[in-house]
């Protein structure tokens, strides 16, 4: 794991906003307004010998942690926060591989959004450096989630139909698993109403200084 001090001086903090696949997280990000980082772009690529592989099998599990760049991810966090930009990679979930970098700035935004299914993931280490405003685990009906998720991926074309169906059908029945673990790692289990209220008085509130 990558290490790094806390930030120091007037700086912008992160709200994670985790949750399942599918929970609505990047519609959230959207309707917030604010900068928003997608941390599905640190994925790993397809060909990294590190990635995680599903029990009994040679398929790559995407679901696991381990198939996520954790330390990058961070990293860029810690740049927003100081900064107030960062490059970031760009990443094509159909070819399972970052395809380019972007620049994002926040544009003196105080606050922005991270979210991913794996946020939950850094929610203490971002805690530790003084870069969290808030962590926020969206949560919701497993079925209304797996519908949600299957029609956005076949839309989007991310994977085969064969391959989102079993993952569909195997995360359908993890999803309060998946849940209480965001918990455990230290985020808040909300509906979208509160979410948005959440954020909103995040927002709203002013930037500590780090001496």
């Amino acid at each position: 794991m990558g290490e790094w001090s806390p930030v120091s001086g007037p700086f912008a903090r992160v709200i994670l906003v985790a949750g399942p696949s599918g929970s609505g997280k990047s519609s959230l990000a959207a309707r917030s307004g604010l900068p928003v980082l997608v941390l599905d772009d640190f994925y790993k690529d397809g060909d990294d010998p590190t990635l995680p592989l599903m029990a009994g099998g040679s398929a790559v599990d995407w679901d696991a942690p381990g198939s996520w760049n954790a330390d990058a991810a961070v990293a860029a966090i810690a740049a927003l926060c100081a900064d107030g930009a960062a490059e970031t990679p760009v990443y094509d979930l159909a070819a399972s591989a970052a395809t380019g970098r972007a620049r994002l700035d926040l544009q003196g935004a105080p606050v922005f959004l991270a979210e991913g299914i794996f946020a939950a993931e850094i929610a203490e280490r971002c805690r530790e450096l003084g870069l969290l405003a808030d962590a926020l685990c969206l949560r919701g009906r497993p079925a209304t989630t797996a519908r949600r998720r299957f029609l956005r991926d076949l839309r989007e074309g991310r994977k085969s139909v064969s391959f989102l169906l079993r993952r569909g059908w195997h995360l359908m029945r993890a999803e309060r698993g998946i849940v209480a673990r965001h918990i455990a790692l230290g985020c808040h289990p909300c509906g979208h109403a509160e979410a948005e209220r959440r954020i909103t008085e995040a927002a709203a509130a002013p930037v500590p200084v780090v001496a």
